[in-house]
């Protein structure tokens, strides 16, 4: 088939066989020759070849000794890496047992520089001080190594010993004679107690060293200052009281005791003006920032100049003595003998507790025959604020002295307010004279001392004050009644609680908030009133209008307008009685209110709401003509205009 496809093509395969097998004969023949010619290269190449075989041989041969050396390199260096690591771990080990020792052969040795200056040198040099605390420190660490079997601590233990105890003897020395300083006469105690601290180690070093020593020191220090503070305070106290005012309260100098009450033949004249005790004026100053913690009064000074001071000014004066002096000490011996808390508050009361103690029989002692109000309470107010500010400084150790005063000081003052509510309460108006309607000194009283109470109370209130307040002011306002009830006219009785209701409004208002409940409440009796008596005040000359214009417009509310015509007559003489006497009237109402009232702005404000109210009735009862059944009444034509009328009204009130 192939051979078919072949001849087919036109291509005969047996001769196509034969010539290509001659053409790979030629071409045998051409590559034998080739070789031929290239027999000595190749054989050149043949013997590099080997000798090439045979350098590497030779190289492979080095390279494998190469790394057996290189294995014994590494071995030899992780030897020497491990023999490092142990000595740095000994070399540490040395370095710290060396610091150990030479911290412990530190702390034994004993230089000479220390030595000298705790022999020689005086305690108040300052290398003393530095050796001082060198030695205690050297003492300290001989006293641990002690602890812990060290035997060399034994070699230098009597040298310690010896100085310690020549320290102890030249620091007890020292601050026992700055103590003994403080006894002299006319020293202030301040200068050397300054001084202390600037050896405050020197306590500290007893304290660590010597307790028998720091204890005996302890001890001194509280029995000289206790007897220097009792001393000074218990004179002090007893020239301030030299300086007071000579006439004070007495029990019968209360709120509701007439002036021209009685005394008995033995007793002492009561105050030139009773009314002093009531009212606070300049003496609300002492509790001010600036006088509060103003220097103290110097009682030789004051008499020299025959000055006076009501009580409220010693006590401050005597209290903020205190409180600086208490002060100092405290901090002093916190700091000094280096205690805190309950350690520093007992040992401060050891110091002040008997000048704390004779301060509060003192106060207890005046107290009980004391009768003025505003003093107690001002000085209750003091001592709130010297509260405050012995918290700010940082001593509590007083807040249970300022506890006691207050527990002396408010059972008087509530006691005294008491005292003041029954007077008020049990006086007889029918006993006290001749009566008229201007406000009565009583009130007056009240209002400049309930004003100085509200005052004083306005920067620290204390609800039990006010509810005090409020029981005064309901027996005040029931006097008020009692007394006005004794006025046979109603016009008078209105007129004398007006004018008593305004002047306690007005002190009140002028000294102490406005917006109080004792001004609220004044406030609204004075309106209620003041529309009464204007009301009894338009009623002679006007009550026929007035009564008229009520019953129309309740007619007319009712729908009943009709029964008006028959009004006709009194309605006519109404308006021909209006025009011809309102201009009388009005002008005899002004005069008879300034005549009634001492304040010449009440009257004003009366007169005004008086005329206002007569305009309101007059236009109330135009409205009323202007109803269809009085609209043809011939008489209207009198009626005088709404306008005109407030046009001449305003000649008869300024500002209407």
């Amino acid at each position: 088939m192939n051979s078919s496809w072949m001849k087919w093509m036109g291509v005969d395969l047996r001769h196509y066989s034969k010539q290509v097998e001659l053409e790979l004969q030629q071409i045998e023949q051409k590559s034998i020759r080739d070789y031929i010619q290239e027999s000595e290269n190749i054989a050149s190449l043949h013997n590099q070849i080997t000798a090439c075989d045979a350098v590497l041989e030779r190289m492979e041969q080095m390279l494998g000794a190469f790394q057996s050396d290189l294995s014994s390199i590494s071995s030899e260096i992780r030897t020497l890496q491990e023999q490092s690591g142990a000595m740095n771990i000994r070399l540490r080990n040395r370095q710290a047992v060396r610091g150990k020792l030479g911290e412990l052969v530190d702390g034994l040795v004993v230089p000479s520089a220390l030595v000298t200056a705790i022999l020689e040198a005086p305690v108040t040099e300052p290398r003393f001080l530095e050796q001082l605390q060198e030695l205690d420190a050297k003492a300290a660490a001989v006293r641990e190594q002690e602890a812990r079997g060290t035997a060399a601590c034994a070699d230098v233990r009597g040298v310690l010993d010896r100085l310690r105890v020549k320290a102890v003897t030249k620091i007890r020395e020292f601050i026992l004679q700055k103590i003994y300083s403080f006894r002299k006469p006319m020293t202030n105690y301040q200068i050397p107690q300054t001084a202390l601290l600037k050896y405050r180690f020197f306590y500290q070093f007893l304290l660590g060293n010597e307790r028998a020593t720091a204890k005996e020191i302890r001890d001194e220090y509280v029995e000289t200052l206790s007897k220097i503070y009792l001393s000074y305070y218990r004179s002090y106290l007893g020239r301030l009281l030299k300086v007071q005012y000579e006439e004070v309260a007495e029990k019968d100098d209360l709120m509701g005791v007439e002036d021209t009450a009685k005394k008995g033949f033995f007793s002492k004249p009561s105050l030139r003006s009773r009314n002093t005790i009531f009212t606070l004026g300049a003496r609300g100053s002492v509790i001010s920032p600036t006088e509060l913690e103003a220097p103290i009064l110097v009682p030789h000074t004051a008499q020299r100049g025959e000055q006076r001071y009501p009580y409220e000014a010693l006590f401050r004066s005597q209290h903020y003595a205190l409180l600086d002096n208490s002060c100092r000490e405290y901090l002093f011996i916190c700091e000094f003998f280096a205690v805190s808390g309950p350690a520093a508050h007992d040992l401060f009361h050891a110091v002040m507790g008997r000048t704390l103690t004779m301060t509060l029989k003192h106060l207890e002692s005046y107290l009980a025959d004391c009768y003025d109000a505003i003093a107690v309470f001002l000085c209750i107010h003091i001592v709130l604020r010297f509260r405050n500010i012995a918290a700010k400084r940082d001593v509590p150790a007083l807040d249970r002295y300022w506890e006691q005063v207050l527990a002396l000081l408010w059972p008087r003052f509530e006691l005294i307010l008491e005292m003041n509510v029954q007077s008020v309460r049990s006086t007889d108006p029918q006993r006290l004279g001749g009566l008229d309607t201007r406000p009565h000194y009583i009130t007056r009283r009240y209002a400049e001392f309930s004003s100085a109470l509200v005052s004083i109370n306005q920067t620290i209130p204390n609800e039990r004050t006010m509810q005090l307040l409020g029981q005064l002011q309901v027996e005040v306002e029931n006097f008020v009644l009692r007394v006005a009830a004794e006025f046979s006219s109603r016009k008078e009785q209105l007129v004398f609680l007006i004018n008593n209701y305004d002047m306690m409004l007005g002190v009140l208002m002028e000294r102490a908030a406005d917006d109080s409940k004792e001004v609220e409440s004044f406030q609204q009796l004075l309106n209620a009133r003041t529309q009464e008596f204007i009301e009894e005040l338009l009623s002679p000359p006007f009550g026929g209008l007035m009564a008229f214009v009520k019953e129309a417009e309740a007619l007319i509310e009712r729908g009943q307008a009709e029964r008006l015509r028959g009004e006709e007559a009194r309605v006519t003489q109404l308006i021909r009685g209006f025009g011809s006497s309102w201009k009388t009237s009005v002008e005899s109402l002004s005069q008879d209110v300034m005549r009634s009232f001492t304040n010449f702005r009440n009257g004003t404000s009366i007169i005004q709401g008086a005329l206002t109210q007569l305009i309101q009735l007059y236009h109330r009862f135009h409205r009323v003509l202007s109803q269809p059944q009085l609209r043809a009444l011939p008489a209207r034509a009198e009626l005088i205009n709404i306008h005109h009328l407030m046009v001449e009204l305003k000649k008869h009130k300024p500002n209407f």
